[in-house]
């Protein structure tokens, strides 16, 4: 399994004012590498090259710092997303593409992808602005895609139907992370390469969305 590298940092020589970041990403390295997140606030410090009390500045508790974490990589998927669908004009096209990013991405990072669907985020079945937000910021991506499916007749979603366009969003959406979960916690019950399970489970799913 291969770990994303995480994002650089010269822990000892941040920018005043850029510290929360700094914080995001010691911690994101953290959890990159120990593949958890049951590290301390003085242990990120410590990654930073800040002192022990500094990220209580930016989250007094830790559960905002896994929360920020979340949206960090959402943001990051979003933008792999839209890199990778920037040149496909072909709806059907650009949803296979975003799907082998996507499996791609959990892949890379188990831990991340767990910490931003898990239910480690979650208060009282709430989960944290900064992380829902950034998440519908990445749907968003799919959700523009299939928008242009329906327009264009690729898809049997009707464009001004929110409550259809939801709908085969959310089937897309469901399919490919139920695929993910499976491949990095080893049960799909495969020997068929990933590449070739995402590509016949989005022609399962665009069949299924075709137009009749």
């Amino acid at each position: 399994m291969t770990i994303a590298e995480p994002d650089s940092l010269d822990a000892r020589s941040y920018h005043h004012g850029d510290l929360r970041r700094a914080l995001i990403v010691a911690a994101r390295a953290l959890v990159t590498e120990n593949q958890d997140w049951t590290f301390s606030l003085r242990q990120v410090a410590r990654r930073a090259g800040v002192s022990h009390n500094a990220p209580y500045n930016h989250f007094p508790e830790k559960q905002e710092l896994l929360a920020a974490i979340a949206a960090d990589a959402f943001d990051t998927l979003r933008e792999r997303l839209l890199s990778v669908i920037a040149p496909i004009e072909n709806p059907r096209d650009a949803l296979v593409a975003c799907a082998h990013t996507y499996v791609q991405n959990g892949i890379e990072n188990p831990a991340l992808y767990r910490l931003m669907f898990g239910p480690v985020l979650p208060t009282a079945k709430v989960r944290p602005a900064v992380a829902r937000d950034s998440g519908y910021r990445t749907r968003a991506v799919l959700e523009e895609i299939v928008l242009r499916g329906a327009r264009s007749g690729t898809l049997a979603a009707s464009p001004e139907s929110k409550e259809e366009i939801a709908s085969a969003v959310l089937s897309l959406w469901s399919a490919v992370h139920g695929l993910t979960m499976f491949v990095i916690d080893d049960i799909a019950g495969s020997t068929i390469p990933v590449p070739v399970l995402v590509d016949r489970l989005l022609r399962t799913q665009l069949d299924g969305l075709a137009p009749r």
